[in-house]
């Protein structure tokens, strides 16, 4: 056993990997123990390589006959208590969508990579498309809400997929990773820490001390955020009687109607209530800047390199970027583009799904400009025209 467990961590160092291997190799780090999917172009690299690597760990990596038995098996291995996971693209996290709602409304701790391509249908399989985005914020039926990220490396692919883990035992709502078909692909440095720094980063999945050998009991559902203190598992003491997809109590037992409001509240409550702890995001020579830049994934790369030739021209520019984007931090922009004389949202997108965050929280005398982007890269160049005109 000690050797299977000392697999799960790569030697501390610095690694060439292709951005899908550096998702995976996070997520076993996390403790990632069961991964079910089907393989999709451009995700099947992880599949690949989860399938030799999950048994070293004493783990299991199965291929389902399609995604709608892929996101079901993962639900069930969660349930059991396995840290459970799956990988897709578009046309398969369509088909996930309804055991997705499911999931969020019982609260099943588990994560999804969606290396995005080109849509809507099928599109082109190899090229990058951030036409998912909307699509993960709205993953269902129902309400409820989600937390998805957005890397813009392979370093971190491998760093946020232990957030992203971490943040399903914490939160328990659906836990999007948004890669594309570039970023899944590209071969990066990626900088391996020590297994002890790591499992300090890590939430284990653990059954609480004080109910081992006791009822599964509860304090009053008005009492916590969650509808569930910690996450149940199937099997232990610590499970509720029932488990049912419907507004329902601590107990699973169904909610009365005029109840479904409370219900859903507590669904919705306990992420927006937290969305200051949730949203990760990072600023780049905000300082003194007139123009914003907003952006998430790999179009910051290119406002980087944006933001320093129009320095060097004495434009005043800087990046506010979202790391997490969904729940969207709405107070944050609002304090970022306060006063500013113009915003800048480049996308790997034609309509902006986040531009129209941005323009939903800010005066309408401040311009918001999109720059957008399918099946290709922002250049900087494209970015810094775009700075330079609202510059004049």
């Amino acid at each position: 056993m000690s050797n299977v467990n000392g697999k799960r961590f790569l030697k501390p160092g610095r690694y060439l990997m292709m951005g899908n291997v550096a998702m995976a190799e996070g997520a076993l780090s996390s403790g990632l123990k069961f991964f079910g999917g089907y393989p999709i172009t451009p995700s099947t690299e992880v599949i690949e390589h989860l399938a030799k690597r999950l048994p070293e760990v004493g783990g299991c990596c199965m291929q389902m006959e399609d995604e709608l038995a892929s996101i079901n098996a993962v639900m069930g291995a969660s349930l059991v208590g396995a840290k459970a996971m799956t990988a897709t693209s578009g046309p398969g996290l369509s088909l996930m969508t309804e055991t997705i709602s499911m999931a969020a409304n019982i609260e099943i701790p588990f994560v999804f990579y969606d290396v995005q391509r080109c849509g809507p249908g099928t599109g082109f399989v190899t090229v990058p498309h951030h036409n998912d985005i909307g699509l993960t914020r709205f993953a269902g039926n129902g309400e409820f809400e989600v937390i998805a990220f957005a890397p813009m490396s392979c370093q971190e692919l491998f760093d946020l997929t232990i957030t992203a883990f971490n943040y399903a035992e914490t939160y328990r709502c659906p836990i999007f990773i948004l890669s594309d078909a570039y970023l899944g692909h590209i071969h990066e440095v990626v900088n391996i820490p020590p297994k002890e720094e790591i499992l300090k980063r890590v939430i284990d999945r653990t059954i609480p001390e004080d109910t081992k050998g006791a009822k599964f009991t509860y304090e009053d559902i008005t009492t916590h955020k969650l509808m569930i203190p910690k996450p149940y598992i199937v099997g232990t003491e610590f499970c509720p009687p029932l488990i049912i997809h419907l507004p329902h109590n601590q107990d699973g037992v169904l909610m009365p109607e005029e109840n479904s409001l409370r219900f859903m509240k507590i669904m919705i409550d306990k992420i927006r209530d937290n969305i200051d702890k949730i949203s990760l995001t990072e600023e780049y020579k905000l300082d003194d800047a007139e123009i914003i830049i907003i952006s998430y994934g790999l179009p910051v790369r290119a406002s980087y390199r944006a933001v320093d030739l129009a320095r060097k021209k004495g434009i005043k520019v800087g990046i506010f970027r979202l790391i997490t984007v969904w729940p969207f931090p709405k107070e944050k922009v609002k304090k970022v583009v306060a006063g500013a004389k113009a915003i800048i949202v480049p996308e790997m997108n034609y309509t902006g799904v986040i531009a129209e965050q941005v323009e939903r929280v800010t005066d309408l005398n401040i311009p918001v400009i999109k720059v957008p982007k399918v099946a290709t890269l922002h250049h900087p160049d494209d970015i810094l025209k775009a700075i330079e005109e609202v510059a004049k």
